[in-house]
């Protein structure tokens, strides 16, 4: 079926194509006649604007064709237009029906809607083309009575049977050249498309009665009223026979319209037993949103009394599918998996929507138990990783603790123990000065331990959070003095701090402070050590600086950490004591060498 459509479609248009030639054939003949060539003016025959019109709808046959032949073909169309116009004060009727089948040419692929949103669409060429055809046939009519007359000229008419044929033959071509659409398109059905068929019958009753009559005259009827009456019953047969046609039809498509009104009430009923059969809250909508219908379900979800009509206006979803609260009669809420899906008409427009509600109240609840379950979980991992964070800090201390009492506190006490062994079993043979020597070496390996005893005991008080600062003006000067006069090192040890410098600190702090970076700058660095003060605008600045080969880059980062190898306790000590009192220490590299250790504090008002 499809096949055969597309031949008859090719058929047709080359028909219009055939028909375009010959009426520009006719076109160009209608221009050399006598009376046309003494005309003061070629271009005010209706002839000139024919032959463009065939030249046009010739070109416009094709289906397909490139953009060039198609924009050729409607300035040809304009053209002709144009002449019609221009043949308008010499030959009135020719003009118009030219100037109108010119326009239907220029409007042939042209179809506009009667009224916004309405489905079917005309072609403007239709009437046009209408209009030129009937032109085409009252000049045609009064030509076929001319036997009627004898021995007279015969009626005149309103233009040459020439240009009236090649008028109505362009208009013929013009409708088959787009045989989907205009008079000859099959989609539609009903009254209007049967007598869309059946007009051509209609228009060429008019000619059949003039044939007719123009008969009878030739068979030796004499008077002109016989034959006319014989064309008029054959007219009235015609408009009898035409009307009980029309009259089946409109039988037919009125039955066929109850029948469509039965099957789509019975549609109806279906869809409305669907629609209250679902087990999930259906609500549909119009395209502006307003509530058409709604399902049992719905009602019994949302809490609604049963009720005739549709309820009033609901909260509506947002587009796509996703969780929702749906707002009972009641105020409560209800959660819901709700899908918003839109309802396209024929052009994929929207014409409504349907919403669909499952309830997940069970889910919901599920999930918030899970949730919680997930919540208490997730704080139990936490306090057991913080638990197991404490536990590794707890003994990695306690493995650098045991590292640092066997390494650093085995040698005083070992030292101790085999000075003291000596002087005990060799102690009435020994000289005097021997034995004070044995006893000054015992003397500083206790002050050792004791030492080393205090910064443990200061450390676990720095781990615990039990230090505080009882800050005060602390001279500097003063403290690195008394320091290099405890450690007896004023010889390699260079000092230069003003007597106005003062810090607001601890003073036992700052005192911790400077004696452990000398002690670490005399233990691991080289001798001298240089260690200066200045005061910089509300700070001040604690410098002390060795001239050893200074600290290999890996161990920066570390370097104020607990128990770090080549420092002992002293710098973690003086990081929390420096921090305490508000104030922070850096390392930088010497120049040409030697490691520089830098406290910052803030400075006392003068």
């Amino acid at each position: 079926m499809q096949m055969a459509a597309q031949d008859v479609g090719r058929l047709s248009r080359l028909a219009a194509g055939c028909a375009g030639a010959a009426v520009a054939a006719a076109g160009v003949l209608g221009l050399v006649t006598p009376s046309v060539r003494t005309a003061p003016l070629l271009t005010s025959s209706p002839a000139a604007a024919l032959s463009v019109a065939g030249l046009a709808l010739f070109l416009l046959a094709p289906r397909r064709n490139a953009p060039a032949v198609r924009v050729t073909a409607y300035a040809l169309a304009g053209v002709s237009a144009v002449l019609g116009l221009a043949a308008l004060p010499r030959h009135p009727a020719a003009g118009v029906a030219t100037l109108l089948a010119a326009l239907a040419l220029l409007c042939l692929d042209l179809r506009v809607r009667r009224r916004p949103g309405h489905p079917v669409r005309y072609r403007v060429a239709d009437p046009l083309l209408a209009g030129a055809a009937v032109i085409a046939l009252v000049a045609l009519v009064p030509r076929m009575f001319a036997p009627t007359f004898p021995g007279g000229r015969g009626p005149d008419s309103l233009m040459s049977p020439h240009h009236a044929g090649a008028l109505l033959l362009l208009a013929v071509g013009t409708v088959l050249a787009r045989p989907e659409s205009g008079p000859l398109r099959t989609a539609a059905a009903g009254p209007g498309v049967k007598v869309r068929r059946t007009l051509p019958a209609v228009i060429a009753v008019p000619v059949v009665a003039a044939l007719v009559s123009a008969l009878a005259v030739r068979t030796g009827i004499s008077r002109p009223a016989a034959a006319i009456s014989t064309g008029a019953v054959l007219a009235a047969l015609a408009v009898l026979a035409l009307i009980g046609f029309l009259v089946r039809s409109l039988e037919g498509a009125d039955r066929q319209q109850r029948e469509l009104v039965t099957e789509l009430h019975e549609r109806r009923d279906f869809a409305d037993t669907l629609l209250q059969s679902m087990n999930e809250a259906v609500m549909v909508l119009d395209a502006n949103y307003h509530v058409i219908d709604v399902n049992r379900r719905w009602r019994e979800l949302t809490g609604h009394e049963e009720a005739p009509g549709p309820p009033g206006p609901a909260q509506v979803p947002p587009p796509g599918t996703g969780d929702w609260l749906v707002r009972r009669a009641d105020g409560t809420d209800v959660p819901v998996l709700a899908t918003m899906a839109a309802i396209p008409d024929a052009d994929g427009r929207t014409r409504g929507y349907v919403a669909t509600y499952v309830d997940i109240t069970d889910r919901k609840r599920a999930e918030d138990e899970l949730s919680e379950r997930a919540a208490e979980l997730e704080t139990s991992n936490e306090r057991l990783l913080e638990a197991n964070a404490r536990l590794e800090a707890a003994l990695t201390f306690k493995n650098d603790l045991t590292s640092m009492l066997t390494h650093d506190m085995a040698q005083p006490i070992s030292s101790i123990a085999s000075l003291a062994e000596l002087l005990h079993a060799d102690y009435t043979d020994l000289p005097d000065d021997i034995r004070v020597e044995l006893v000054e070496k015992i003397d500083r390996n206790t002050h050792r331990l004791i030492k080393m005893m205090n910064d443990l005991q200061l450390l676990f008080r720095l781990d615990t959070g039990a230090v505080t600062a009882r800050r005060t003006p602390v001279p500097v000067l003063e403290v690195v003095t008394s320091v290099t006069a405890e450690l007896d090192c004023a010889e390699d040890v260079g000092v230069t701090v003003p007597d106005d410098v003062s810090a607001l600190a601890d003073r036992q702090h700052v005192w911790h402070v400077v004696r452990n970076l000398l002690m670490n700058a005399l233990a691991y660095g080289e001798a001298p050590v240089q260690v200066t003060a200045a005061r910089h605008d509300d700070t001040v600045m604690l410098v002390v600086q060795d001239a050893g080969a200074g600290i290999p880059e890996d161990l920066v980062p570390k370097l104020f950490d607990r128990f770090m190898r080549g420092a002992g306790l002293g710098l973690f000590i003086v990081r929390h004591l420096v921090e305490a009192n508000g104030g922070s220490v850096r390392y930088e590299r010497a120049e040409p060498r030697g490691a520089r250790l830098i406290v910052i504090w803030e400075a006392a008002s003068v």
